[in-house]
């Protein structure tokens, strides 16, 4: 019997890290990648934490006028700037599914992709606190969505709470009652209790974040609750919309949607919102008056051909009405609603499968990684400005300076094309 030496194996039974480590995940450059979608100086840790908001509003069984009270589950993924002995290599595997359980002809998948964070590594904690970011997810889809954005984010420096929009998940998707009453009220509620447990000397948040300095992003759904939650008050024919998908109770939409509790949820400690694709001006949620409450500087993503949320009369029209705040319009030109997921897992590939599969994660013109990358870019100047006062960050959100600049500060040459910036500073005084 052949003897081999100790250090054969070793490097045998390394080989499979080492490669997962070098190949592509999701975040990572291409090549023509623009200056801020690279990576920040943190190594990344990752944590699962289960909340629960207590006493809501169970719009899914409550019939009639008499109003049915539950507590609702949330699970939140949080990213943040980590201690890592040196050694250790920052790779972890996230387990997901893709279909809709509502769809028999679309069940459930389960599959798991890569990521470069470290799984409940010990926080860093500096002088100062980092800022917050919530992260909410599209109707259907998960914590998960968007892991290219949550790790680069806290990479930067940030930490990213990812919410699990219970109902609205690929695990769970209910009636979609639920997403339209739940969004807003989430995103306080978590907002709130990361605060709560930043003060709590226990709790591995206490000292390194700092809810008073928050960003909100959301896509979608989550886009229509991140603008609700900014101050852009719900439309009458919203309440009629509600009321009419809660078998007529007239009551529990009035209350949910037509009081100035729930209409206007502004929270100063809110200093920025990302709205990627947000869903709801084709249908009527928003109008002129609603959204000249919108009180957050926002900065919007959008397809020109979204055929979900609607781009002229649909989320430019958001941009174009919210005239009392500074705002940003990115535009993908030919892109269509999926200006924000991960690219599609391999088992999305695969022949036989809904079409839907693919689509849920993929644009039929854009390379989704190419779309990551340009986003990480200008998400992190504008969080950079809005929550850390980057003024150097400046240049690469100056539109008017892009509209005769090529290529576009920040981007290589030959690669600032099917883009286009708008910016709107806001109105002063009435």
């Amino acid at each position: 019997m052949k003897i081999y030496p100790l250090f054969f194996f070793l490097i045998l039974f390394s080989l499979p890290a080492q490669e997962e480590a070098t190949a592509f995940v999701y975040g990572d450059l291409l090549p023509d990648a623009p200056k801020l979608a690279a990576r920040g100086n943190y190594t990344v840790g990752v944590r699962t934490l289960k909340v629960i908001h207590k006493n809501q509003v169970d719009v899914l069984n409550t019939k009639g006028e008499e109003t049915v009270y539950y507590d609702r589950p949330l699970t939140l993924e949080i990213w943040y700037p980590a201690q890592v002995q040196e050694d250790k290599i920052p790779l972890i595997e996230y387990e997901e599914v893709m279909g809709n359980q509502n769809d028999p002809k679309r069940p459930l998948i389960p599959f798991t992709f890569l990521g470069r964070s470290v799984r409940d590594a010990a926080p860093l904690k500096e002088s100062n606190p980092f800022p917050l970011v919530l992260v909410s997810h599209g109707y259907t889809g998960s914590r998960y969505l968007m892991t290219y954005l949550t790790e680069n984010l806290a990479s930067k420096g940030y930490v990213v709470v990812a919410i699990d929009h219970t109902d609205s998940t690929f695990r769970d998707a209910n009636a979609f009652t639920s997403t339209l009453l739940n969004r807003s009220l989430d995103d306080l509620f978590v907002l709130e209790e990361i605060h709560q447990l930043s003060l709590n000397t226990t709790h591995f948040l206490s000292g390194i974040v700092d809810a008073n300095n928050t960003a909100l992003i959301g896509y979608s759904m989550g886009g229509y609750g991140a603008l609700n939650v900014g101050g852009a008050g719900y439309s009458p024919e919203a309440v009629a919309f509600f009321q009419g998908m809660t078998q007529g109770n007239k009551a529990l939409a009035q209350r949910m949607m037509g009081n100035a509790a729930y209409t206007n949820s502004f929270d100063p400690r809110i200093k920025a919102i990302v709205a990627l694709a947000p869903w709801g001006m084709e249908r009527g949620v928003w109008n002129e008056d609603g959204l000249k409450g919108l009180k957050i500087p926002t900065f919007f993503i959008a397809g020109n051909q979204d055929d979900i949320s609607g781009y002229e009369k649909g989320i430019k029209a958001i941009y174009d009405g919210a005239i009392g705040v500074e705002r940003y319009l990115l535009t993908y030109e030919n892109a269509r609603h999926n200006v924000a997921p991960n690219p599609p897992p391999k088992e999305a590939l695969a022949k036989g499968l809904e079409l839907n599969e693919y689509l849920r994660y993929a644009d039929s013109v854009w390379d989704m990684r190419r779309i990551n990358n340009i986003n990480q870019h200008f998400i992190t100047a504008y969080l950079g400005v809005k929550l850390k006062n980057k003024t150097d960050y400046l240049p690469y959100l100056n539109a008017e300076q892009l509209k005769t600049q090529d290529p576009w500060e920040g981007f290589l040459p030959r690669t600032s094309v099917g883009l286009q910036l708008d910016y709107a500073p806001g109105q002063v005084g009435p």
